[in-house]
């Protein structure tokens, strides 16, 4: 079933020329197969290049990896027990203005 819009019908072909593009726009009636079915006469296809199947191995990767460096969390804790853990107030402090100054730009 066709539409007829401005007055063109179907199987009219219109073409705009200017001075740096063409362009061309054309519709033809559907076989008789497509308006059987109601679909296109060829099969979709869907296929991952090299790259996406590169990506989801690398995401697998990732995914099994741990949340934190669990051999320096133990070395932190071991230090804590033994009360040799040093904290760097002025490192700690510019590591806070730090993060507070980066979250402001975000926003």
């Amino acid at each position: 079933m066709a539409i007829d819009i401005n007055g063109l019908g179907a199987g009219h072909r219109v073409q705009a020329n200017n001075e740096n593009s063409q362009v061309s726009v054309a519709r033809s009636e559907p076989t008789v197969a497509q308006e059987e079915t109601g679909g296109s006469s060829t099969a979709d296809t869907v296929s991952l290049t090299d790259t996406a199947a590169q990506l989801q191995k690398l995401e697998n990767t990732l995914a099994a990896l741990p949340v934190a460096d669990t051999a320096r969390v133990e070395s932190i804790k071991q230090a804590l027990n033994e009360g040799t853990f040093h904290v760097d107030n002025r490192v700690t402090a510019e590591k806070m203005l730090g993060m507070e100054t980066a979250l402001n730009n975000v926003s």
